[in-house]
């Protein structure tokens, strides 16, 4: 082990005794009796493993016990981290200064012990589609990249015949910024494929539903909803597919909003497979001028072929 202070938590001096490690009382922990065993603090740096930590310091006048105390104490408050010295090494060095960023603030959201290595390693690993035109996808892909994520823009692929094989590798993810056909839509459902809908006009941005096949409400599932409560919805859905408005009416503002939100919900899904993200069975909404993200919740639907709303 590598001890290191927490990236991106500063030590301060409360008092003479009193050390605070981070600012915001929602990450910072305080130790006091810091007393003579301040020194190590300076030796946090992941540059020594915990033998050569322990012999600096004495090296500096603090005995064996004070050190070994102060690291316990700064492992219990959870700002003491294994140094992810491997994962730094590997970062190339043009993307160094935008993923160092990624690693401690991945470290302080999972409060694991790694300092953010995992979640690097497995954003590295997924592979994340952008598919539409306009605005959108051009601001969505360079957040994703700055984030370790491979991230790409690509046409959204046709549906196959019966018996065609796959001819790329899925992605973990596809993220569609424009309305598209209904077939290479069901094609993502039946090769189980994760999709997130993103959209932006009318002042309003949409971000959602995640869609995981079979398991989370889809696309189809909110038409049908929606024509439930409007039954010319899919007159006004089948004009849409022709006609869009010229120019749209999103705002650079609302643009980088929309994407910045659509991007942090590609990555909780890849961050935290494990758990249900906000935007499954759910859009995330933002009107102006409010300016305000709220969370509509939608069901899957009965009479969806998707088969999410069917009992397990």
């Amino acid at each position: 082990m590598r001890p290191a202070l927490r990236a991106g938590l500063l030590p301060l001096w409360r008092d003479r005794d009193t050390i605070q490690i981070g600012v915001d009382p929602r990450r910072a922990a305080a130790l006091t009796g810091v007393g003579a065993s301040a020194a190590v603090i300076e030796l946090l740096d992941g540059s020594r493993d915990r033998p050569q930590v322990i012999a600096a310091a004495a090296g500096l006048g603090v005995p064996v016990e004070l050190t070994e105390r102060m690291l316990t104490s700064l492992a219990a408050a959870g700002v003491l981290i294994d140094f992810p010295a491997a994962t730094v090494r590997a970062l190339p060095s043009e993307l160094r200064p935008l993923l160092l960023p990624e690693l401690a603030a991945a470290s302080l959201a999972r409060m694991d012990s790694d300092g953010g290595a995992q979640v690097l390693a497995r954003r590295a690993a997924a592979t994340v589609q952008v598919a539409g035109d306009g605005p959108l996808p051009n601001a969505i892909v360079p957040v994703l990249t700055a984030a370790g994520v491979a991230a790409h823009r690509a046409p959204l692929a046709p549906a196959r015949q019966p018996g065609e094989r796959v001819r790329r590798p899925a992605p973990a993810l596809v993220v569609l910024t424009a309305l598209h056909p209904p077939e290479p839509v069901v094609q993502l459902l039946r090769d189980q494929i994760p999709h997130l809908a993103v959209s932006a006009g009318e002042a309003i941005g949409t971000v959602g539903p995640l869609v995981r096949p079979g398991t989370t409400a889809c696309l189809r599932c909110l038409d049908l909803a929606r024509t439930d409560r409007d039954p010319a919805w899919p007159l006004i859905l089948a004009q849409l597919g022709r006609r869009r408005p010229d120019p749209p009416a999103c705002d650079a503002v609302l643009t980088m909003a929309v994407s910045a939100q659509a991007a942090a919900q590609v990555l909780h899904f890849i961050d935290r497979p494990e758990l249900t993200g906000p935007a499954e069975n759910a859009t995330l909404e933002l009107v102006q001028p409010g300016w305000q993200w709220r969370r509509r919740s939608w069901r899957a639907h009965d009479a969806c072929i998707c088969g999410a709303a069917s009992p397990a």
